[in-house]
């Protein structure tokens, strides 16, 4: 095992053109398939080289699905154990794909993220050796998107288009606050708007943001909430498998509604981006209503 080498290196996403005003990062292009990707290699990386994780310690994370599959490819690859502890009423699909990366997954109680964080820091503080990402309170999470997601979207905009707007949901807040602050390194005066559930946090089903708290993001920092139903965000992500052929997730269809929603209703100047956080296989059962 190398310890140096976590497994699956990251390359830049590409930025694909939606619509004349509306570019995606299409974050399904990352190892596992998601955004999520990023930010635990860019953790792990750190913790190893520091000396926080060796051939014996045991992974550990509370996640909605994507971290987690993260987490258990790059464990897989270090050859060492995880544990992922999740609400029990997430993905069926999401939790097949971490224990085929041979990860234990433990099951929370349905749509209960602050349990399942209790969880996870129980776990960790209680037994030798277990080392956790702390995805929700780590700051290395923002400096990842700001160092990363969002200098590429800079550098891969189109001849002088601006962007007038940079649209994403929350999951930990990582990807809009570290955008928003590679906004403010740029001087740049791109609005960083927050993608919501329209429901309650124990109502809704946009899997993925929304998990019971704003953990990294700061409202006051930033330009704007869009609220989106469920229901739009599964149907506009069915919609954009049959007419673009890809298949993304329920969040990536909510980022995809929300930012449209701005488009036709301020006629900006500038383009807009978003964000198509991940592959929609993994919610096959939630888009055949299963």
């Amino acid at each position: 095992m190398n310890l140096k080498n976590p497994g699956n290196s990251l390359r830049a996403t590409s930025l694909v053109q939606i619509t004349p005003r509306l570019y995606a990062k299409l974050e399904t292009e990352n190892p596992t398939g998601s955004i999520k990707d990023r930010p635990i290699q860019y953790i792990v990386e750190r913790a190893i080289q520091r000396g926080d994780i060796n051939d014996r310690t045991t992974l550990v994370e509370a996640s909605s699905g994507n971290t987690g599959i993260s987490l258990c490819a790059i464990g897989a690859s270090l050859g060492l154990r995880v544990k992922i502890i999740m609400p029990s009423n997430m993905s069926k699909e999401r939790k097949d794909m971490m224990r085929l990366f041979g990860a234990e997954v433990v099951d929370a109680p349905p749509s209960d993220f602050k349990a399942a964080i209790e969880m996870r820091n129980l776990e960790v503080q209680s037994q030798e050796n277990h080392w956790s990402p702390m995805q929700f309170e780590n700051n290395l999470n923002i400096e990842c998107h700001s160092e990363t997601t969002a200098r590429e979207i800079y550098s891969q905009v189109p001849g002088s288009s601006k962007i007038d707007a940079f649209f994403s949901g929350a999951g930990t807040g990582g990807t809009i606050m570290g955008f928003r602050d590679r906004a403010i390194l740029k001087n740049e005066s791109t609005k960083c708007i927050l993608v919501v559930p329209e429901e309650d946090s124990d109502k809704h089903g946009i899997q993925g943001i929304g998990d019971g708290g704003d953990y990294l993001v700061n409202r006051e920092l930033l330009d704007g909430v869009y609220k989106v139903r469920t229901r739009d965000a599964i149907e506009t992500a069915k919609k954009f498998a049959k007419t673009r052929g890809l298949l993304v997730g329920i969040s990536a269809g909510a980022n995809l509604w929300a930012a449209q929603k701005y488009i036709d209703e301020k006629n900006p100047t500038g383009i807009v981006v978003t964000v198509l956080c991940d592959r929609g296989e993994r919610y096959l059962s939630v888009y055949n209503g299963k």
